[in-house]
């Protein structure tokens, strides 16, 4: 290469590097690197921290570009009994890499190991994996509100796909021609007539169908709240805290832990159908290491009880599926009994440290061609005759809660129930389902249930405007090692929350939770304990749809006693 060759490549070279130096000077002018870049050396000196490095990655790691959702992945995965279910899994780009930051499952009542069941798993992972990745990708994930906007928007508009197409398949009905049959009959007796009037029997509404996919809306509300969570360096509970009161809340009080001790339900054995859980109630300010031994031992206490009478003929307890005792009884008396003989004698006072409240789950027996609950096989009785039954069991027994003890279409007993025994109980009705129908009337406290299409901000927006609330979880379908309901339960400033009963691993890992977040709120000293009140279980005068939000935030700091309740 000759000399002037030479010397012309050079100097184009150095005009390559003088560009790029330019370039690289304004690019750095631009984004203010050198500015920030002394700021850290002039934090570092001032510090002079053990770990240099670490200081300047936390210094910088505040001024990176906040994360954002890159994608959402939907799974098949199976919960603690083996049952298909199905998992959201949450990714973001943080620094520049995606990285997979939480994944959640909720709840399904689904019934276990149908096709059905299987259907509805592969319709919620096609939406999470499909339209609803599309949907959140750059979505800030510590936005809550507008992330559960999105998954109850794409919801709806999905149920009135459903609905128009099942609007166009349904067939047509000629109304009938032939005059209406009046409601009161006049029965004849031996040539006389009977001034009796028998009364309508309401029919039963229908009930909401599940759309298929559902299970994806909750799943992935839950797991943004979890990315959310981490992304601010909080407890998951802190978080819906902070989402609840718009700012993070200086103290925090655990809700009391509801025991199921007693399972008589209609897949007990035995012919008892009416009690599905008999639940243990302590008394408020006990922590819940406490509760638990103390329920533990009331839980030995019965299977030594029920040993003895096995001996003697009696059929054996043993451990269901939603981690109580199941107990072979044929009246709704014999559990009550067990239960009293137990805490007599371990001389735990029945009536003042400790209060039960029976599930009834009375929309599972009615026949609807007889108009009465089968409350035991081959047992019908009338609504009027099981209010009766029930202002027997509660002047007996000292149980202040009964939840969901008609069909929510026998509104004249759950008033008139309501008017006999609710100064010393509380009516407690399932409205997971028909949250937008018009209050029972009775009603003290509603149940709610983190399934399917209910997300975050949901779950906060009802026990914000309903007082006496209560989240209940399903026995059909619990995730694997969840915890989040205990974080969701004490976020929530809810007073109560049912975990199940004390045996399996998906119960006991959130009571496990539960223990913890005490501990740490009381090492934080930020931990306060609520005011002891008596009997009911919600004190209040039955609760009434409020106006405004205004209203039912003035109710709610009055008397917050809403309840999480699961039945896992």
């Amino acid at each position: 290469m000759s000399h002037r060759a030479f010397s012309k490549r050079v100097c184009k070279e150095k005009r390559d590097f003088d560009e790029m130096k330019n370039a690289a000077a304004e690019f750095y002018r631009v984004s203010r690197v050198p500015r920030d870049i002394e700021r850290a050396l002039h934090e570092l000196f001032l510090h002079r921290p053990a770990d240099l490095h670490g200081y300047l990655a936390d210094y910088f790691a505040n001024l990176a570009a906040p994360p954002r959702i890159s994608r959402v992945k939907g799974r098949q995965v199976y919960d603690a009994r083996g049952r298909l279910s199905v998992e959201a899994e949450v990714y973001c780009v943080v620094h520049n890499k995606e990285k997979s930051m939480s994944s959640a499952a909720v709840s399904s009542h689904l019934v276990p190991n149908s096709q059905e069941r299987t259907e509805h798993v592969t319709a919620a992972v096609l939406w999470i994996n499909e339209p609803l990745n599309s949907m959140l990708k750059d979505q800030n994930p510590c936005d809550q509100l507008k992330i559960d906007d999105i998954l109850s928007t794409f919801f709806m508009d999905r149920c009135l796909e459903e609905k128009e197409v099942w609007d166009r398949e349904r067939p047509k009905v000629i109304p009938s021609s032939s005059p209406p049959q009046t409601k009161d009959k006049k029965v004849i007796n031996k040539g006389k007539k009977s001034s009796i009037v028998e009364k309508p029997f309401p029919p039963v509404e229908p009930q909401k169908p599940v759309l298929h996919g559902s299970l994806a809306i909750g799943s992935v509300s839950l797991a943004v709240a979890k990315t959310g969570a981490q992304i601010q360096g909080i407890r998951l509970y802190e978080y819906i805290a902070a989402l609840r009161n718009q700012e993070p809340p200086t103290q925090f009080h655990i809700p009391v832990s509801l025991v199921t001790l007693l399972s008589c339900g209609k897949t007990s054995p035995g012919k008892l159908n009416l009690l599905e859980e008999v639940i243990l109630i302590p008394k408020v300010g006990q922590q819940v290491k406490q509760i638990i031994t103390m329920a533990l031992e009331v839980q030995k206490e019965m299977m030594r009880i029920m040993n003895t009478l096995t001996n003697g003929g009696a059929s054996e307890a043993f451990v269901c599926d939603s981690g109580a005792l199941a107990v072979s009884h044929e009246r709704p008396e014999q559990p009550l009994d067990l239960i009293t003989e137990a805490c007599t004698n371990l001389g735990v006072p029945l009536g003042t440290q400790i209060h039960l409240a029976l599930n009834c789950a009375a929309h599972e027996l009615m026949d609807p061609s007889k108009g009465k609950y089968e409350v035991a096989a081959g047992v019908l009785k009338s609504p009027d005759e099981l209010v009766d039954l029930y202002q027997t069991l509660i002047s007996k027994y000292p149980a202040v809660a009964l939840i969901d003890p008609f069909r929510q279409e026998d509104r004249a007993q759950w008033e008139k129930l309501s008017s006999m025994i609710g100064n010393s109980c509380s009516l407690l009705s399932d409205v997971s389902y028909n949250s937008q129908e018009p209050p029972i009337p009775g009603v003290r406290g509603r149940i709610l249930k983190h399934i399917n299409e209910t997300t975050v901000s949901d779950l906060i927006h009802m026990t914000s405007e309903q007082q006496g609330s209560v989240l209940m979880g399903t026995t059909c379908s619990e995730p694997c090692n969840g915890d989040s309901l205990s974080d969701i339960a004490v976020g929530l400033g809810l007073h109560y929350v049912k975990l199940g009963g004390l045996s399996g691993a998906e119960r006991m890992t959130k009571y496990n939770r539960l223990i913890s977040i005490e501990e740490e709120l009381a090492q934080q000293g930020i931990l306060v304990f609520k005011e002891k009140h008596p009997p009911p279980l919600f004190p209040d005068s039955p609760h009434t749809h409020s106006g405004t939000t205004e209203g039912a935030r003035s109710g709610l700091e009055e008397h917050s006693s809403h309840l999480i309740q699961t039945d896992f």
